[in-house]
């Protein structure tokens, strides 16, 4: 119970009422006793209530008419302090509540006369109060006597109780609605049958209602009527009432008490009847006035609106359509038209802000707006209320900027408005730069083409917080602040966008949410008849969402353009932070909605907005212009307004935080970005990431723009595509306030976060951003053709960061991603194509590291559609690309090597693909990934590829740019070589396996299996082409290339070949080697002869290899030294192949023509191999051929010979078994072993060979110059060295022919001058007798042959003669140096060191060595039969005779001196075998030639050198001497076997020896002894033995000898007579020289004459001569008085020997001679 019924307070009720009834019988004791016994009587009623009741409260209000009475009759006495007294007692019983109904009335009557007569008035107003809100007795006259009595009350003169009243009024209306409310309440549950109202029933029928009902709805009756002055039907006793309170009334009850009115169709009715049209009739002012009209021109002066009522209405309309927009559709239509109306821009500013603040209450109610736009937009043949209302916010904020403020006339500036003109002053002047006007703050405003409206804080977000709708108080229209309207038109503008969002997103929310239950419940088979229901529900469901969408759908359609035209101008006008923030959130709210619903063009239109106030003022941009023609192209209707789009203006009043770059073709100078553009772009990137899914085509809008922005600050991508500040390359370089420093790594953060989103937008979104990145990225491309300015970068690298996040689907995009970035790589502008080339493989780096499901090892296709790309690249040529493709493959390598499986072709394929001609770096960069395969991942990939890891090392072999990268590569196609070797086995299983896949393809295709050398196997295939990748190489330009290529080639066969299956022999042979040879002979011989000056930088080159022909020598010597050896190690394979003979052929032709080149080095190599292939040991023959294979381990040690070991840097030990390789291929079959014949053809085609180099190359030029070739001394050697071991297998059937052959060979060969600079090495010094290695070699030759001949049959020793022909000639040689050609040669001391001059050898060391060797065979074979027959020994003697003739003119002393010792021996063997033979004539044309030898040798026609000593002298002598002794030893004792005519000669001969005439040449001291005085005197004595000590057979002989010595006595005679006369005459002076010499000369041969004649028989002497001898005797005493010492001493050796004619006489005859001669020699 309340607190007014317990025990204590009834106690206390009870207590005070008697106190009041005291009170009062006491104030009225005097003057008004009825009263005072009235109260007395009522204190004894109260006390007997009180005493005979337990409820004394109801009995109190049974009793309660009496129990008040006497309160009543005491306000009757007007007293104020007694009415007083008793109305304080009445509101104390009122408020316990113990009035009973006709006690009320009795009070309301009483209070009536007290208000009548103004009694009391604010206590009457109190109690009314209180009767009417503690309790619901007062009903129907008696509460409208109650509340008329309020309302006259109102209506008094006193401000205090006018107000009170007024108050009380309210408080009063509302207590009668609330009882209709409580009512309703407390017989809800009893449902009545309401009463169909009729259309046209009485207005005052009413008896359906109950009593608390029935009085609101009299009350609110009479409210109406009041309001439209008329007379109250129900509230009897107004005098007077003002509209305005009426309104407010009607307005509060219609506000609060809607249920009311909605649930009793009475009330319904009274709003549609009564309300509607009373409000309507009421605005008509508003509407027919126009501000500014001229009153005189209309007809009828139109009535002026009227502030209080006119906003009371609006407050009124703003509640029914708030309310009761359900009941009052059409009359809601005409007000929301008249509100519109309003806004006007002739309608007073006070109207229009009203108007604005009623329309700010409707937007903040977006169920409403539905509302309309379901009941109005959405019909036909409506108006379209809700677009007009959006248009109508459009048109009036536009007016506010365009119009001037008519309506604030009177107001004079405030301090704001003042500062704000003051700052937009210096706004303009200065733009960017923020004026701060009078140093106040500058208030946030707008600022439009020179308006300034300040933005006001007029009301908290969401809420509709009206001012001037509120002044309830005001009479005169209120001076609206300048802003206040356009501050509230704005908050509408938000609040509608927030509202009209935030309720589609929720219900579209909702509808998602509901559709998946949808999709999930209909997968279910239907059951039961409860679930069929949930199914129909479902469908209802499903049928509601189409509606919804379209109702969403129109509403945004409606309202967009008016936004967007609003917003934009708002947003260019803004001037302040926060309003531009809510600005564009809602135009990223709009957009995004916009993207949900799929509407494009409006989602466009308010994106290209927000771009537009990104970017500079008039930046241009055409994808954003296009947009915005197309948009102003619209304008929009509204009621009769064009509605435009405004486009923003240029002036802008912001700080500007950045001044850059434009993007564009053309350098326009420098764009400033204001903090607004970089507060839109934020938005942008905001709406970029968190609605990204509903952008679709609109991505390409939100990137051009985000692309020109990051642009303008100077963004550079770096690593993964983010963007970092970069100073910007070129012009002016950006300029950044440290603000937007701050602000940019935000921005840079904002941007990467907006890409990694994508990864949580559906494919098809994806594809959009893709495609617009792409398109972007095209346009970034085109502006960067033809400039090398810096290009636009962001397009790539945000392709870079999308495809990044995107890897768990990156199939869906990889090929327009990399397809586009190819086209990227293939830009002009390096930098461009760079960051393609780095995003393209950091892709394919990230693709390939991502762990995909399945993972890539399972998903061979993604695996390879990841790589393509990487091979694409290839076909690109800008090198900086292929760098960054070949780093790629590096790394690819580094970190996946092991795991890149099918991948591997496209990886080698990347690395084969680099060409010469691009680059150094580039090159070398590919190598390094080549090499690391090499290295590291050979074994991991499969072995098809292994063929073209070696066409790629063999690719980078020949590129020419990098000679180390060549030779590396070299050295790594070896250690590819040696990897097959020691994995072959399992190698070959994996090529054999594939191969038997593939051959089953093409048999199922019908087509053969293509692939290089076919036949073989697929493991000897890739022997092979390695093979002939080596091969490739060998001929390559460069020499080190061709050198390293030609020792790997051979070394590699040398080591694996044994690999290869037999048959694959014959390829290797005449596919890769004599290919290999035919190509280098080509090469070698049409080389370029110039001379090249430096091995490129600042190598110098070797004068052996200065030009490229000597460059290609040593190319053409190492081939045919490899292939040589190859044959000759693997003779034992290659024999049983069947065409051996053929190959033998071909190996024999390159020899020769190698041999025959006109190069030194390459022809002396060719020897080599042609020995090298020469001593091979023979195959067994058949006759020691097992009879089955040998066992595994017999080792046939077969050692190459020694010659080609030394030269060819190692020797060849092979210990494998010769059985074991044979039956390797061969499987069981016995090794094939050629026959003897074919052995020997292959020896007869060697020498065939030969001989062809041998005459071909010794043979003298035709002509001679300086350039002549000539062969050189090695390359004779060794050609001369090959033929002793080639003999050897030909000597059976070597024929004289062949000998003579061989002759002509020898001897051209030695014949072969050298040039002056070999020289010094060949020949040590030219007075040392050393024999050249080449004549030594001929000898050997001729050696070998007279060795076999000695052993051979009778039929080879008649090649004796020919070899004795032959050294004969050799012999020849030291008098006679052969000519070759017509070459000049010079004698060796004349040659100069270093000039292409030619030497002639000394031949003499040669010559006499051939001497030697002749004089040694003829020892051993003189007598021979073809030695006799073919007159050996006469062609000795008659080489002999040129050097004996020559003597002391001989190049040599040595050789005629060795002329003589060999003639002698000869002579010792031959003229025995002579005479025996002397019968058969085959001597005797030797004696002749014999005897001119003789004669040329003693009698030489040379003169001793000047220089020659006396002992040299002496030694010479003795030689004549021993020729002499020779002849009288061996030929005269013989004469009469010897033709007479040679005895004759010999004769002569000595007759001349015995008389010598002297030399004119001697000094004196040597005369004595240069007279050859032992050689006279053992011609005379020869002479003289032979004249007298033989038996003259015949007289002529004797004659001769007798004839010879009277000359020589006669002679003695004439010359001392001669000497004694001139002697005599010349007095003291000396005699010539040459007279003495005579003299003496003569005496000593009259000394010798005499000693002989003594040895002489006497018999044999004739008389005569005695005679003369004697006669001679005066003579000499005669010249004893000469004056010459030489002359006496000599004289005395003549005069001595006489005393042996110093006989007693015999006779008187002798007598005085006797005496005179004795006396003489006193």
């Amino acid at each position: 119970m309340s607190g007014t019924s317990s025990p204590e307070a009834v106690k206390k009720l009870l207590e005070n009422m008697q106190g009041d009834l005291r009170g009062l019988s006491l104030e009225c004791r005097k003057k008004f006793p009825p009263v005072k016994e009235a109260a007395e009587s009522g204190i004894i009623k109260v006390k007997t209530i009180a005493a005979r009741n337990t409820d004394i409260l109801a009995a109190l209000k049974e009793n309660s008419s009496e129990v008040v009475q006497p309160f009543l009759m005491g306000c009757g006495t007007k007293e104020p302090k007694i009415t007083q007294l008793c109305l304080a007692a009445i509101q104390r019983l009122m408020s316990h509540e113990v009035v009973s109904e006709a006690a009320a009335g009795n009070i309301i009557n009483m209070l009536w006369q007290l208000m009548e007569n103004s009694l009391e008035e604010l206590k009457l107003l109190q109690t009314v109060l209180v009767l009417l809100t503690t309790n619901t007795v007062v009903h129907d006259e008696a509460l409208s006597k109650a509340i008329v009595l309020c309302f006259r009350l109102h209506f008094t003169k006193d401000n205090i109780t006018n107000n009170t009243a007024a108050a009380t009024v309210r408080q009063v209306v509302t207590v009668v609605f609330e009882r209709v409310v409580a009512e309703d309440e407390r017989y809800k549950d009893t449902v009545d049958q309401p009463v169909a109202v009729q259309g046209n029933s009485n207005r005052r029928s009413v008896s359906t209602l109950k009593p608390c009902a029935k009085d609101a709805y009299m009350l609110f009756q009479d409210l109406c009527q009041l309001v439209n002055a008329d007379a109250p039907y129900w509230l009897v006793g107004m005098t007077e009432m003002t509209r305005t309170f009426g309104l407010e009334l009607l307005e509060s009850v219609l506000n609060d008490f809607p249920q009311v009115f909605l649930q009793h169709q009475e009330f319904s009715f009274l709003l549609k009847e009564r309300v509607c049209p009373l409000v309507i009739k009421l605005f008509s002012p508003n509407i027919k006035f126009r501000q500014g009209s001229s009153m005189s021109s209309s007809p009828a002066p139109v009535e002026k609106p009227y502030f209080p009522i006119c906003m009371r209405l609006l407050r009124v309309v703003s509640v029914l359509i708030k309310q009761f927009y359900s009941l009052l559709v059409t009359e809601c239509e005409i007000f929301l038209s008249l509100l519109v109306k309003f806004l006007d821009a002739d309608k007073p500013q006070w109207l229009r802000a009203v108007a604005v603040e009623s329309i700010h209450r409707l937007c903040v109610q977006p169920q409403l707006l539905r509302s309309f736009c379901q009941s109005y937009d959405m019909k036909q043949h409506s108006t379209k209320v809700f677009r007009d209302i959006v248009n109508a916010l459009g048109s009036f904020i536009q007016s506010l900027f365009l119009v001037p403020n008519t309506g604030n006339t009177s107001v004079t500036p405030s301090q704001t408005g003042s500062n704000a003109s003051g700052n937009t002053g210096s706004a303009q002047t200065n733009p960017g730069v923020l004026g701060m006007g009078g140093g106040a703050s500058v208030l946030p405003a707008f600022e439009y083409r020179g308006t300034w409206i300040p933005i006001l804080n007029v009301t908290v977000q969401g809420s509709a917080k009206a001012t001037y709708l509120e002044m309830l108080d005001k009479v005169e229209p209120p001076t609206i602040p300048e802003g206040y309207a356009m501050s509230v038109a704005f908050h509408c503008l938000l609040d509608l966008v927030r509202g009209i969002t935030t309720m589609i997103e929720g219900e579209l929310g909702e509808a998602e949410t509901v559709g998946q239950t949808t999709t999930e419940t209909a997968s279910l088979p239907a059951q039961s008849s409860s679930e069929q229901q949930d199914l129909q529900s479902v469908s209802d469901q499903s049928e509601k969402e189409l509606v919804s969408r379209a109702v969403w759908e129109e509403m945004v359609n409606a309202c967009w353009c008016g936004l967007l035209a609003a917003l934009s101008l708002l947003l260019d006008a803004s001037t302040d932070e926060a309003a531009t923030e809510n600005i564009l959130k809602a135009e990223l709210t709009m957009a995004a909605l916009c993207g949900k619903l799929g509407l494009v063009t409006s989602r466009d239109a308010f994106i290209t907005a927000i771009c537009k106030g990104s970017l500079p003022p008039h930046y241009a941009l055409t994808v954003l212009n296009s947009t915005t023609a197309a948009l102003s192209s619209k304008s929009y209707s509204i009621q009769g307004q064009n509605v435009q789009m405004i486009s923003p203006s240029s002036e802008s009043h912001q700080q500007v935080v950045a001044v850059g770059q434009p993007l564009a073709l053309q350098p326009q100078g420098t764009v400033m970005l204001t903090s607004k553009n970089i507060q839109c772009m934020r938005t942008l990137l905001n709406l970029a990431h968190c609605h990204g899914a509903v952008l679709g085509t609109s991505w390409q809008l939100v990137l051009a723009t985000l692309q020109h922005l990051v642009w303008i600050l100077g963004l550079k991508p770096g690593v993964g595509g983010a963007l970092k500040p970069g100073r910007a390359v070129e012009g002016p370089s950006t300029v950044l306030t440290t603000a937007v420093m701050t602000d940019l790594p935000v921005i840079s953060s904002i941007l990467s976060r907006l890409f990694e989103s994508s990864q949580y937008l559906d494919d098809v979104s994806l594809h959009h951003l893709i495609n617009a990145l792409c398109s972007l990225s095209l346009e970034a491309m085109d502006m960067a053709y033809g400039n090398n300015k810096e290009p636009s970068l962001f397009a790539v690298a945000k392709l870079l960061e999308t495809g990044l996040v995107n890897m768990h689907r990156i199939e869906i995009l990889w090929r327009p991603l990399t397809g586009h970035l190819l086209e990227v790589c293939q830009h002009p502008n390096s930098r461009m194509r760079e960051w393609g080339a780095e995003a393209l493989t950091s892709l394919i780096k990230a693709g390939l590291t991502f762990s995909h499901d399945p993972p890539l090892s399972q998903n061979q296709r993604l695996h390879l559609l990841l790589l393509n790309p990487l091979k694409e690249l290839s076909n690109i040529s800008h090198p900086d690309i292929r760098i960054k493709q070949l780093e790629c493959v590096l790394q690819i390598l580094q970190s996946q090597g092991d795991s890149l499986g099918p991948g591997w072709p496209l990886v080698l394929g990347v690395m084969g693909a680099i060409r010469s001609d691009q680059g150094e770096s580039l090159i070398r960069t590919a190598f390094q990934c080549l090499q690391l395969v090499v290295t590291d991942f050979l074994p991991t990939m499969p072995c098809t590829c292994l063929q073209i890891v070696v066409e790629v090392a063999g690719s980078f072999g020949l590129h020419n740019q990098e000679l180390n990268i060549s030779l590396t590569s070299i050295g790594l196609l070896w250690n590819i070589s040696d990897y097959f070797f020691q994995r072959g086995e399992i190698i070959e299983k994996e090529l054999n396996k594939e191969e038997a896949v593939l051959q089953k393809q093409a048999e199922e295709k019908g087509v053969m299996l293509n692939r290089p050398f076919h036949p073989a196997p697929p493991f000897d295939c890739l022997w092979l082409c390695l093979y002939a990748k080596l091969g490739e190489l060998c001929v390559d330009p460069r020499p080190a290339v061709r050198k390293s290529a030609g020792q790997t080639l051979f070394s590699t066969i040398g080591a694996h070949g044994t690999l290869l299956q037999h048959s694959t022999w014959h390829t290797v042979i005449w596919k890769v080697l004599f290919h290999l040879l035919d190509r280098v002979r080509e090469s070698s011989t049409t080389a370029d002869k110039e001379k090249i000056e430096s091995g490129g930088g600042n190598i110098l080159i070797h004068h052996s290899r200065d030009t490229a022909e000597k460059q290609w020598a040593e190319t053409w010597v190492l081939t045919l030294a490899g292939v040589a050896r190859i044959f000759n190690t693997r003779r034992y394979l290659l024999q049983p192949l069947g065409d051996f003979s053929q190959a033998w052929d071909v190996l024999l032709d390159h020899i020769q023509s190698a041999a025959l080149s006109k190069n030194n080095e390459v022809s002396l190599a060719a020897l080599k191999s042609f020995q090298e292939i020469l001593q091979i040991v023979s195959p067994v023959r058949d006759s020691e051929k097992p009879d089955t294979p040998p066992a595994i381990n017999v080792s046939v040690p077969v050692v190459v010979g020694t010659t080609t070991a030394t030269s060819l840097g190692r020797s060849f030990m092979r210990t494998d078994s010769i059985g074991e390789r044979l039956g390797r291929y061969n499987g069981s079959e016995p090794p094939v072993v050629t026959d003897e014949i074919e052995d020997l053809n292959l020896w007869w085609a060697a020498w065939n060979s030969w001989y062809r180099i041998g005459s071909e190359s010794t043979r003298p030029p035709v002509t001679c110059d300086k350039l002549t070739f000539i062969p050189s001394q090695p390359f004779l050697t060794a050609l001369i060295q090959i033929f002793p071991a080639l003999y050897q297998h030909i000597k059976t059937g070597f024929s004289m022919d062949d000998l003579q052959k061989l002759g002509v060979i020898l001897h051209g060969a030695v014949s072969v001058p050298i040039s002056s600079d070999a020289s010094p090495f060949i020949l040590p010094s030219y007075t040392e007798a050393v024999l050249t290695s080449l004549q030594e070699a001929v000898l050997t030759a001729l050696d070998v042959l007279q060795k076999a001949i000695c052993v051979g049959s009778e039929s080879m020793q008649i090649m004796y003669p020919a070899i004795f022909d032959q050294l004969l000639a050799f012999v020849e040689f030291s008098c006679k140096p052969p000519q070759y050609g017509q070459l000049e040669t010079k004698h060796i001391a004349n040659a100069k060191y270093n000039q292409a001059e030619w030497v002639a050898l000394n031949y003499v060391p040669f010559a006499e060595r051939s001497l030697e060797v002749v004089v040694d065979l003829y020892q051993k074979t003189a007598c021979h039969k073809a030695v006799v027959t073919e007159k050996v020994l006469q062609n000795i003697i008659k080489t002999l005779r040129i050097p004996l003739s020559l003597k002391y003119s001989c190049p040599s002393e040595s050789t005629w001196k060795l002329a003589v010792s060999s003639l002698l021996k000869v002579l010792s063997i031959g003229l025995p075998v002579a005479r025996q033979h002397a019968s058969s004539g085959k001597f005797d044309s030797m004696w002749p030639e014999l005897a001119n030898t003789f004669e040329d040798f003693l009698f030489t026609k040379s003169t001793p050198p000047d220089n020659l000593s006396i002992q040299e002298f002496q030694k010479n002598e003795s030689i004549d001497v021993e020729v002499v002794q020779l002849i009288s030893t061996e030929i005269l004792p013989y004469a009469n076997f010897i033709p007479k005519e040679f005895v004759g000669q010999i004769m002569t001969m000595l007759n001349k020896g015995s008389i010598h005439s002297q030399s004119s040449s001697f000094t004196e001291a040597e005369i004595d002894i240069r007279m050859r005085e032992e050689f006279s005197k053992v011609c005379f004595e020869t002479l003289l033995q032979f004249s007298f000590s033989n038996k003259v057979t015949t007289p002529q002989e004797g004659y001769i000898s007798r004839m010879a010595l009277s000359v020589l006595l006669k002679r003695s005679q004439d010359v001392l007579h001669r000497y004694i006369e001139d002697e005599r005459l010349s007095g003291k002076c000396p005699l010539p020289r040459q007279q003495v010499t005579e003299i003496i000369f003569v005496l000593k041969a009259v000394s010798t004459l005499i000693d002989s004649l003594k040895k002489t028989q006497p018999e044999n002497v004739d008389a005569n001569t005695w005679a003369q001898v004697i006669a001679l005797y005066p003579t000499l005493v005669e010249c004893i008085t000469c004056s010459s010492s030489e002359v006496c001493s000599a004289l005395k050796e003549a005069l001595v020997p006489f005393k042996d004619f110093m006989h007693p006489p015999a006779s008187k005859f002798f007598s005085g001679q006797q005496g005179y001669c004795c006396f003489s020699n006193l």
